[in-house]
């Protein structure tokens, strides 16, 4: 992705208000994504073809997540140690949802997309915050 293709996406070109926009995005889809977890477990188990217990704990997790990484969006200038480590994490999440895929869960038809298109969502978090981290150093780091 070009710089002129990231900034687009961001609407600006000052890097530091890209990565904030980046990860203040990933905080807002993370967090509505968890409570809904939270607040329907049971409709969107049955729907997804995995467990309401599955989705609670999942839920949780990314409600705080969310809370973390909007914490970190909200700082003027969020630190390059833990923007990597929500790349990291957000690495990781798509990894262990394609093996989870593979090797644990039986989802419905719909929950197997809805995985595929959800740990699609986050390896695209992880690219634009990398690609913007990157632009902040390479700009003044």
């Amino acid at each position: 992705m070009s710089a002129t293709q990231l900034a687009a996406l961001a609407r600006t070109t000052e890097p530091q208000t890209m990565l904030r926009r980046f990860l203040a995005l990933d905080a807002v889809v993370t967090g509505a994504n968890g409570v809904a977890y939270l607040v329907a477990s049971g409709p969107l188990g049955d729907f997804l073809g995995v467990t309401s217990g599955l989705l609670l704990v999942l839920g949780v997790f990314l409600t705080a997540y969310a809370a973390a990484v909007g914490l970190l969006a909200a700082r003027q200038r969020p630190p390059a140690l833990p923007v990597r480590a929500v790349i990291e994490t957000n690495l990781a999440w798509t990894v262990l949802s394609f093996l989870a895929l593979a090797l644990w869960l039986t989802p419905s038809t719909a929950g197997a997309v809805w995985t595929v298109l959800q740990a699609l969502t986050v390896a695209g978090f992880a690219a634009l915050q990398h690609l913007a981290l990157r632009g902040r150093q390479g700009s003044s780091d």
